[in-house]
């Protein structure tokens, strides 16, 4: 039975990882038909769609972060759980050396990544016995990028722009709506929210987490949260964040709330924060067998994406252009002079070399010298998913990661090293805005969680340099071909994330009043 059950869990994770589920699917279909398709949020998730039918084609990762994989199992009284787990951890490992899963189990002490996923802590396995004679196996893959935009409240507290929140209805709300305007577009927006109000810290959270798992077109029971539900979708899109934080029409595509008892002195609201990319799935498993006896959400293959996707990305990104800015081709490497003839709105295609370098790198680089001359340098915030055979290493996800996290460095390493631009996601702050204006440099946003898109845009794996931070922090040398970004920081000071936060900031105000009482 556990060598089948092994399988059914690879079969689970591969699943989970490459192919999203129909109601995810349409509900991003309902973004792309309320997004104007010629705008930058327009391009965004045309692009996204695409990614979503190569990952299936190919059974690749559609996120190059598959996340802490995070395990919900309700078992038959009797079930050997301890056997359970060591199968689950057997379909893990495989699931790594695959390629399905990119290794994420790090030391937090040391930085060691552990290269198969497993750790302490890691994977995520919560069991529960129930009354049902089958066992109900639930997997959810939460990236880093929105895992960082969780959030949580304890009421009574002053928001920005909101103003008090109570211990009432009313100032839940507010609080669900600040958590959706403070991930901006660093979740790989547009997005999904699970919110839990009550319970203890620990627990909290874990409520939210759980409504992740709800269908996304059921109602809820409770009549008040239903109604709350309905309020944060439609009103959480007029604060114009956008698809990766773009601007535009569409910034949530799906709110889930639950409720449990909590301390008298206690008030939490916990929400947890999913990107498009919302990878989880479920089966039913024969007990007798290990095998799977049901799919519990509905096959990604069943929804398409409204057309077809290469033709659509390709006519939004035309559009794009032509409305928002110019599609300027640079070679690398990059000169000043080129960066400085670039603007805000403006579509980069990239050929030649760039490197990766996430946070361990850059920390390197503060206090030591380059392996390589990074002059006239791209950098791309990128932990790849990689795969190594007797050809040398391929890119299976490429991804780009959230970029804030390198705003303590970025900046010194720029001007240290000439680097002219940093490809990432969801834009950076005040220090490399500045450092990009004196220096010389622009910051180039990819869409996120496009993985498959992207990495079909690498040629070649040129090398690797500091393997011993793990693959996903290690520096790859990459050859791109047609590697296209939008500019959104550039050298003249002028930062499209800035822009859309003050924007999003004086919407967010517009509902400080109460609405439920």
């Amino acid at each position: 039975m556990m060598k089948h059950f092994e399988e059914s869990m690879y079969k689970l994770i591969v699943e989970t990882s490459t192919n999203l589920p129909g109601d995810v699917r349409r509900a991003v279909n309902r973004g792309r038909a309320a997004e104007d398709a010629a705008t930058r949020a327009g391009l965004a998730l045309a692009t996204i769609a695409q990614n979503i039918e190569m990952a299936e084609q190919e059974v690749s990762p559609i996120c190059q972060d598959t996340g802490m994989p995070t395990f919900i199992v309700h078992t038959p009284v009797g079930a050997n759980q301890i056997e359970m787990k060591k199968a689950i951890y057997q379909a893990v490992v495989r699931a790594t050396k695959d390629g399905k899963l990119r290794p994420n189990s790090v030391d937090s002490l040391t930085g060691a990544n552990s290269g198969d996923n497993l750790g302490p802590g890691t994977p995520v396995i919560h069991f529960e016995q129930w009354e049902q004679d089958k066992i109900d196996v639930r997997l959810i893959l939460k990236g880093g990028g929105c895992e960082n935009k969780n959030i949580q409240y304890s009421l009574p507290t002053e928001l920005e722009g909101l103003g008090k929140a109570g211990r009432d209805l009313d100032g839940i709300r507010k609080c669900i709506l600040h958590s959706i305007y403070q991930a901006q577009g660093q979740g790989c927006s547009a997005g999904f929210i699970g919110v839990g109000i009550g319970g203890d810290r620990t627990t909290g959270y874990e409520l939210a987490k759980q409504q992740l798992f709800r269908h996304l077109d059921d109602v809820n029971p409770n009549e008040d949260l239903a109604k709350l539900e309905d309020y944060i979708l439609e009103n959480a899109n007029k604060l114009g964040i956008g698809t990766m934080g773009f601007g535009g029409e569409v910034t949530l595509l799906g709110c889930k709330i639950g409720v449990m008892n909590r301390l008298p002195a206690s008030f939490f609201v916990s929400v947890a924060y999913n990107c498009w990319a919302f990878r989880r799935q479920g089966v039913m498993i024969e007990p007798a067998t290990g095998e799977i006896a049901e799919w519990l959400y509905e096959a990604g293959n069943e929804v398409r994406m409204n057309a077809a996707s290469e033709a659509a990305a390709a006519s939004a990104g035309s559009a794009a252009v032509q409305g928002q800015g110019r599609e300027i081709v640079l070679q690398t490497p990059i000169s000043e002079e080129q960066i400085r003839s670039l603007r805000v709105g403006d579509v980069v295609v990239i050929r030649g070399e760039m490197h990766t370098g996430r946070d361990a790198l850059h920390k390197y680089l503060m206090d030591h010298d380059a392996p390589i001359d990074l002059n006239g340098a791209v950098i791309y915030h990128c932990g790849p998913v990689m795969l190594k055979d007797e050809e040398g290493w391929h890119v299976k996800a490429a991804g780009p990661t959230t970029s804030i996290r390198e705003e303590p460095y970025q900046g010194e390493i720029l001007k240290k090293f000439g680097i002219r631009a940093v490809i990432g996601k969801g834009g950076m702050g005040p220090k490399t805005l500045q450092a990009l204006q004196e220096h010389g440099g622009v910051y180039l946003n990819a869409i996120g969680g496009a993985a498959q898109y992207y990495a079909e845009c690498i040629k070649k794996v040129n090398g690797v340099d500091f393997m011993e931070f793990g693959i996903p922090e290690a520096m790859w040398h990459l050859e791109v071909d047609g590697f296209a970004a939008i500019v959104t920081m550039d050298s003249h000071g002028n930062s499209l994330h800035a822009d859309v936060s003050k924007d999003s900031a004086a919407k967010l105000a517009m509902f400080k009043d109460p609405v439920f009482s």
